[in-house]
């Protein structure tokens, strides 16, 4: 009955997921805005690509660590890239749902058969496989000798990255519907912080997996299970002293990471979560329209409404100018940090870009779902 729920979810939320929207020709449902034309006043160049394989509808992302950045494909294809040249490539076992994660000598994916695999970050070999309870539902965090995943939509497990003997687990009701999105982990010192359905953040700590605080970012409203969906989405993210999440149909807000204590929220609901720096978290509402939020205060500092229905992702801040998003035909916008104007554009291919962009020092990468993997730089 679970499995048949959330197949259902599936289908019926996918069309309103400005993460997930879906395009046709057809005059039914929201169209793409069409680009307006601009003058790029920023140089946004390709760095390197390789091409690890096709995404097809899985959770992998791109992993960095230090200078190396780990790519893998739905076929078990995982690549390790060094300053735009390949290290190595390997094929797992099995075909491969979500990953990467890696500290820079792990790297750890998960199967769609329910396994979890590591292999050793600087040759590739495989170190150990383990059996899970369930898939994978995001990337591992990889971090201080612990692999730490995401099983269903409400387990979290924890395993030693030596050995893959399990350390901890930590277990919440389960939820009636969720999310299938980019839902991650983020490490902040000695604590995991981690997002769940109802609009609930939680840190535990990573030794033991005790729960050190839980805050609620929004509340559950609506006459049925899907309208009362509010499920945290994205990784959480850490600026100074703040810890932010958004949520679908939901809120945005930031909480005091060491205790939890909320601090402001905002009614903007999201599919691909946050991010931030010193000044500003940046968030996609659910029809694409991007914004810049006042991290101490949550006040609006900009919003840029020409994406909208494109299919826009998280927004990531790249240095001290710029913001850059992606959108599901393919393209990375490049926006002014100061007032989200558009300064730069370019299409990687028409394939679409479905997974989060990650940084990389003070550019990023980017994986299409044909599985091109770029690296940007933008100045």
């Amino acid at each position: 009955m679970r499995a048949l729920r959330s197949a259902i979810l599936f289908a019926a939320v996918v069309p309103m997921l400005s993460g997930c929207f879906l395009w046709s020709k057809s005059d039914k449902g929201p169209q793409p805005t069409p680009l307006v034309a601009f003058q790029q006043s920023a140089d946004l160049r390709t760095v390197w690509r390789n091409n690890v394989g096709d995404l097809e509808d899985t959770l992998l992302r791109p992993a960095v660590s230090g200078t190396s950045v780990f790519a893998a494909a739905q076929n078990g294809n995982i690549v390790r890239i060094d300053n735009g040249q390949e290290s190595w490539r390997i094929r797992a076992p099995s075909k491969l749902v979500s990953g990467v994660g890696s500290d820079g000598k792990v790297v750890v994916a998960g199967s769609a058969t329910g396994q979890l695999f590591a292999f050793g970050a600087d040759k590739g070999d495989l170190l150990w496989r383990i059996p899970l309870a369930g898939e994978l539902t995001s990337e591992p965090l990889v971090a201080d000798g612990l692999v730490v995943v995401r099983v269903g939509d409400n387990q979290l497990l924890a395993y030693d990255t030596k050995d893959g003997k399990r350390r901890w687990v930590y277990q919440r009701a389960q939820a009636p519907l969720s999310l299938r999105t980019h839902t991650g982990l983020t490490r902040l010192d000695d604590a995991v912080l981690a997002g769940f359905p109802g609009g609930k953040l939680v840190a535990l700590s990573a030794g033991s997996g005790f729960p050190r605080w839980e805050a609620s970012i929004t509340q559950p409203k609506g006459s049925n299970e899907l309208e009362r969906m509010v499920d945290v989405v994205g990784n959480p993210a850490i600026s100074g002293e703040s810890a932010c999440v958004a949520s679908f149909q939901g809120r945005v807000g930031c909480v005091v990471a060491r205790s939890g204590v909320l601090q402001w929220t905002r009614d903007i609901p999201s599919v691909s979560g946050v991010s931030a720096d010193d000044r500003f978290v940046y968030v996609t509402d659910e029809s694409g329209a991007v914004y810049a939020l006042d991290v101490r205060t949550g006040a609006s500092a900009w919003k840029q409404d020409k994406l909208m229905y494109r299919g826009v992702g998280r927004p990531l801040a790249i240095g001290n100018q710029f913001v850059a998003v992606s959108d599901q035909q393919g393209w990375i916008h490049v926006l002014d940090r100061t007032d989200g104007h558009f300064v730069a554009r370019t299409q990687l291919d028409s394939s679409g870009i479905f997974a989060p962009l990650v940084k990389y020092a003070d550019s990023f990468v980017a994986q299409t779902k044909n599985g091109a993997v770029f690296m940007l730089s933008v100045r």
